[in-house]
């Protein structure tokens, strides 16, 4: 191979003409590939991870994943026509970790923004409050969050609820009044059953989802006012790294139209019976 090269300079200027255009052409297809959003449009599909066990934001109804979210994300697919969305019904714990894996090219569910998060991932801008409150019996004595001291307490494992939670229940520790309890839920929909059967007594979650929960059970639960912890949002997360930068804008683009238009407050009363307002230029750096 090394007398391939030995000729004379007129020979290596023949052999650089042929390679250059192999060259551009490989890194054309890298580029290509290195778009996440054309790669989307040229296979005609996006798939999208979901935890659909979170109402009134994304639930299965009819073997459907149907919800706030998902006639959010139909107006935002609206600006991609030919693309099919592929959605993934994931549990919540594998939602993250399975962005940062490949798993799915985007995630379309309540993500709450935290500033871990935030650090990590291409956060959209805010879909809904994500401010954490207490939901308890309706017969229940407790009248504020740190009236849980003493009891039993409970939230999703691995979430941004359970970590306000925790916030709470180490200031209550530091006061000398602790939590007997700290127990952590697969979903929220078992913590509420466990709470309608006295096995915990408070269950921490975000507002608005506490308010479709005593929407749907007046009778037995309630909410505790006013929220605790810092005021957070919702939002959807892409991976951060320059593949996904241009799926990341694309989505922040629709949210950004649904949000001035108002199309996004006509689906908060559509599902919450209340508006959200949140920005519609900018995620607001989370304090924690």
């Amino acid at each position: 191979m090394a007398r391939l090269f030995t000729g004379t300079r007129s020979g290596l200027k023949r052999v650089a003409l042929l390679v250059a255009p192999l060259v551009l052409l490989l890194l054309s297809a890298t580029g290509a590939r290195a778009d996440l959003l054309a790669d989307i449009k040229a296979r005609g599909e996006i798939v999208i991870g979901t935890e659909a066990a979170f109402p009134p934001f994304e639930f299965v109804e009819n073997g459907k994943i149907v919800g706030y979210s998902a006639d959010l994300l139909a107006l935002v697919m609206a600006d991609l026509p030919g693309v099919r969305v592929k959605r993934l019904d994931v549990p919540w714990q594998g939602i993250l970790p399975g962005l940062a894996a490949g798993k799915f090219d985007y995630v379309v569910t309540s993500v709450t923004a935290t500033r871990e998060r935030f650090d990590r991932y291409a956060l959209s801008l805010p879909v809904a409050d994500a401010t954490v409150a207490m939901l308890v019996r309706a017969d229940s004595g407790i009248t504020t969050p740190e009236g849980v001291a003493g009891k039993t307490v409970a939230s999703q494992a691995g979430s941004a609820q359970l970590q306000a939670l925790k916030g709470l229940t180490d200031a209550l520790a530091a006061k000398g009044t602790p939590v007997k309890q700290v127990r952590e839920y697969v979903a929220f929909d078992e913590a509420y059953a466990d709470l309608a059967a006295g096995r915990v007594d408070g269950v921490a979650q975000s507002f608005p989802n506490l308010a479709d929960a005593v929407k749907k059970r007046p009778d037995a639960f309630r909410i505790i006012t006013p929220p605790f912890g810092p005021k957070v949002f919702f939002s959807w997360a892409a991976r951060k790294d320059a593949a996904s930068a241009s799926l990341a804008a694309f989505f922040d683009a629709g949210l950004r139209k649904a949000n001035e238009s108002g199309k996004m407050r006509e689906l908060q009363n559509k599902w919450f019976g209340m508006e959200m307002p949140v920005p519609a230029d900018a995620l607001p750096v989370p304090v924690q």
